[in-house]
Formats: C-alpha cells, sequence, structure tokens
C-alpha cells in the first residue's frame, strides 16, 4: 500500500478532430444569413420603377392576347378563344344556329332599306311610309318568335346530346343574340352550313 506509485493510464484512443468546414456532410461552409438580410434580398418593389414602360407592355399583352383570340374565333381553333365561347356545349349552340335559317340574321339588313324608304317616303308618300313602318314592326314580331322557337329546339338538343343539366349559364342569350347577328359578322365564324345538322 505504501510506496506504491500510481501510474497514470494512457489510451490509444485517436483524438476526434472538428469538423472542418465546407466538408461534405459536416455543414455549409459559410454562415447563416440573417432575417434582416434574408427579407432584404427578398423584397421587390410593389410599383414599377417606370410606369409608362410597364404600361405600354401590358397594352402589347392585351393587344396580343386580342389578337390570338380573334385569329381562334375565325379558325374555329378553340383552344385560344374567349372562355364564353370554349367547350363542346357552346360550340353545339353556335352550329344549331348556323344551320338554320332564322329570322334575325336578316333583320338588320331589311330594317336598314326599309328605314331609308320610310324618311324617303314620309313627306311625298305618308301613307306607303307608314306601311312600312308597319312591316318592320311585324317582321320584328316574327323574328322574336322565331328566336324562340331556335331556343326551345336548341335546348331539347343540348338536352338530348349532353343531359338536361349541360346548359351553361347564358346560354339563351348566347342563342337568341347569334340568330341576330348576320351570318358573315358572326365570330367564332359559322363551322356548319346552312340546312347541315350538327353533329
Amino acid at each position: 500500500m505504501f510506496g506504491r506509485s500510481k501510474t497514470t493510464q494512457t489510451t490509444d484512443a485517436p483524438v476526434e478532430e472538428s469538423p472542418t468546414p465546407g466538408a461534405p456532410g459536416q455543414g455549409k461552409g459559410r454562415p447563416t444569413p440573417s432575417r434582416k438580410e434574408a427579407e432584404a434580398r427578398n423584397r421587390r418593389p410593389l410599383v414599377p420603377t417606370d410606369r409608362r414602360a410597364a404600361a405600354r407592355e401590358e397594352r402589347a399583352r392585351a393587344r396580343a392576347q386580342r389578337e390570338l383570340e380573334y385569329q381562334a374565333m375565325r379558325t374555329g381553333d378553340e383552344r385560344h378563344m374567349p372562355p364564353r365561347d370554349r367547350g363542346p356545349v357552346r360550340r353545339f349552340i353556335r352550329d344549331h344556329v348556323d344551320s338554320r335559317w332564322n329570322l334575325g340574321e336578316l333583320f338588320l339588313p331589311l330594317a336598314a332599306v326599309l328605314l331609308v324608304l320610310q324618311m324617303v317616303l314620309l313627306n311625298t308618300q305618308p301613307e306607303i311610309a307608314f306601311v312600312i313602318l308597319v312591316v318592320l314592326y311585324v317582321y320584328v314580331l316574327a323574328a322574336v318568335v322565331d328566336a324562340w322557337f331556335l331556343w326551345r329546339g336548341t335546348k331539347k338538343r343540348v338536352a338530348a346530346k349532353f343531359g338536361p343539366d349541360a346548359l351553361p349559364q347564358g346560354a339563351t342569350m348566347y342563342t337568341v343574340m347569334r340568330a341576330f347577328q348576320v351570318r358573315p359578322s358572326r365570330l367564332p365564324k359559322p363551322q356548319v352550313k346552312h340546312g347541315q345538322r350538327p353533329s
């Protein structure tokens, strides 16, 4: 017990070295940015610095989009048509209207001719001018009745082909307004001829 010296035990275990910054799997090798720096880097101005240039770019984009939609309505390319003209139901409605002779499609040219005649004859032959005006009103009434029959037929055909709940909102006005347009001026352009049954 006395006289014995305590020996210091040595271990051969290797000393663990501190990870080297940037080593693979042991850190990113750069200081983490502060919150203030990250917010400053992500901050973008809400208002463009050059408002005139931004307005010009926006007008150019809108003009290009309108031109694309116009060309699509002329060619029948439904991918680029306005949303109100897309879809198989809208296409079927257009084809049904275009395949039919409608009194409404002759209304504008006939009304222009009759009104000119009515104004020319108003002072010289008022009786004939009155008759022309009555004829115009009768034609308007007949065109409205024809449009009503058109809508009834369109509604039945759409329900038979796509189901009773397939009619989109605003389909009535969409059908009637197209029926009252002169055929060459309709957009999208007619894809069927008069008398051709729509598919």
